[in-house]
């Protein structure tokens, strides 16, 4: 049940009320953001909400238990400081969102009316619309370890302990938006970069990463598919770096990466078929000892 201040609650008992929401964004990269859908800005908390910003609240549902409520805000990219380029890159991914109630006749007369996270957001030519996400949705989060065959780990990071060296280019040829292909990378076999990262160095689309869907070649030229669509069109000339894909398995640890050693998976657990296939006359190495012996 929430505690609605006396103030507001007298002045929403009221016959004309005085009401608007406002809602706060915290990007990823700590930028704070402030929106209002009253006709002139305000300011609480230490935050600036813009006015006219075209963003609109949808119906906020709550659940109970471990359900994940949330609601939707819907918007056009005109509003300050929202634009597609900044929504394509992800800046907004995880965003932490406060929206209240405010009486924007006297702003301290206000209600925090809902704390999540930013969802999925979809994407039209002008306008979007943004999930808002509960705090319920940390529970729908993996956390810690994974009794797996595969790599836990991400490839370079802490645990991997794997030193990766980024590899430069130019786009030569591009589709506009999912494909690129570049000269200079004949050290590396077709399949080298699949599953890796790239990220425009360059360009309009400068700061863009995304990870590639596949590494192939033609003749000289290496050609990569992007998982995700640039915001702007790629053309040539834009400078972008790449790093090696991994499919987390120990072979590929191991001989394409000689790091078998940091391996952070268990890759002779049984297998489903093994346990569920029964004991056949004639099987052995079934004394409890290692299958891999």
């Amino acid at each position: 049940m929430r505690d609605i201040p006396s103030g507001l609650a007298a002045h929403i008992e009221t016959a004309s009320t005085t009401l608007c929401h406002c809602w706060s964004l915290t990007r990823r990269d700590g930028l704070v953001l402030g929106f209002t859908d009253h006709d002139r800005p305000l300011s609480f908390e230490g935050i600036d909400f813009a006015a006219a910003a075209g963003l609109e609240a949808a119906e906020s549902a709550a659940e109970l238990g471990f359900a994940i409520g949330g609601g939707e805000v819907a918007g056009a990219f005109a509003a300050l400081g929202l634009n597609e380029t900044d929504l394509a890159r992800g800046l907004y991914d995880d965003a932490r969102v406060r929206v209240w109630l405010v009486n924007w006749a006297d702003p301290a007369q206000r209600v925090l009316l809902e704390e999540g996270f930013v969802g999925e957001i979809k994407r039209g030519e002008a306008s979007f619309t943004a999930e808002i996400r509960s705090f319920a949705k940390a529970f729908d989060e993996e956390r810690g370890r994974l009794y797996m065959r595969s790599c836990s780990a991400d490839l370079g990071d802490a645990r991997c302990g794997l030193a990766l060296v980024a590899v430069e280019a130019d786009v030569v040829e591009s589709d506009g938006r999912l494909s690129v292909s570049a000269e200079g990378m004949d050290a590396y076999a077709a399949g080298h970069f699949t599953g890796g990262r790239l990220v425009f160095t360059s360009g309009v689309n400068a700061g863009f990463t995304t990870e590639l869907k596949r590494h192939g070649r033609e003749g000289a030229r290496a050609l990569f598919q992007l998982w995700q669509a640039t915001a702007s069109p790629i053309i040539p000339g834009d400078g972008f770096s790449v790093t090696p894909g991994c499919d987390k398995s120990f072979a590929t640890c191991r001989a394409k990466f000689d790091n078998g050693v940091n391996f952070r998976g268990f890759p002779h657990m049984p297998t489903s078929d093994f346990i569920i296939g029964g004991v056949r006359p004639g099987d052995g190495n079934l004394d409890g000892g290692s299958l891999f012996r």
